[in-house]
């Protein structure tokens, strides 16, 4: 049976003494390349406004951190009572299946660009909404329709539709099979 030496064993409050330090340098190194990798991808940040997930996306050629709404609960708050939207911000909701929705503006304090994507990403209906009084009940808003079944909704800043040519049929680049496992 081998025995442990007290040069190979020893610790100290500064770390490891003798033999083990290369191991627990490699450890410390492998630690801080694990974290680097988290932090580097956009679906595992977090808005600092919000504390939710975001995801990058492109849409005809600019890059978005989109907030992720993957639960009733972030769906349903959506952009509410936010006073700005960035040009590069904005809310991706995440449904678990295709199905016909509807949106309204509730609580929202600016105009906001509403786009429906399919399954596979693919835009079926855009909606440019307008400001509505604030606590308005539900059934008194404006209700914008995906028309047909609509997995993903994208809301950006009010005239983004327009600024990126946005249109039926377009397809914007999404991990849809990831997203659609994460939705609850």
């Amino acid at each position: 049976m081998k025995r442990c030496t007290r040069e190979a064993c020893l610790y100290t409050a500064d770390g490891l003494h003798g033999r083990r330090r290369p191991f627990a340098a490699l450890l410390m190194l492998l630690a801080v390349i694990a974290l680097v990798g988290c932090s580097s991808a956009g679906s595992d940040e977090l808005a600092p406004q919000t504390g939710l997930p975001t995801q990058t996306v492109e849409i005809a050629g600019q890059v978005f951190e989109l907030e992720l709404a993957l639960d009733d609960a972030s769906r349903h708050r959506g952009l509410s009572d936010r006073e700005y939207i960035a040009e590069d911000g904005g809310m991706l909701f995440v449904f678990p299946e295709p199905r016909r929705l509807t949106f309204v503006m509730r609580d929202c304090l600016v105009p906001i660009d509403l786009v429906y994507l399919d399954g596979l990403g693919r835009i079926v209906r855009t909606h440019a909404m307008q400001v509505e009084p604030y606590g308005r009940a539900d059934w008194l808003l404006t209700p914008y329709h995906s028309g047909e079944p609509a997995q993903f909704a994208v809301e950006l800043r009010g005239g983004m539709i327009e600024e990126l040519g946005l249109r039926r049929g377009q397809r914007i680049e999404l991990p849809v099979e990831e997203l659609k496992a994460r939705a609850e």
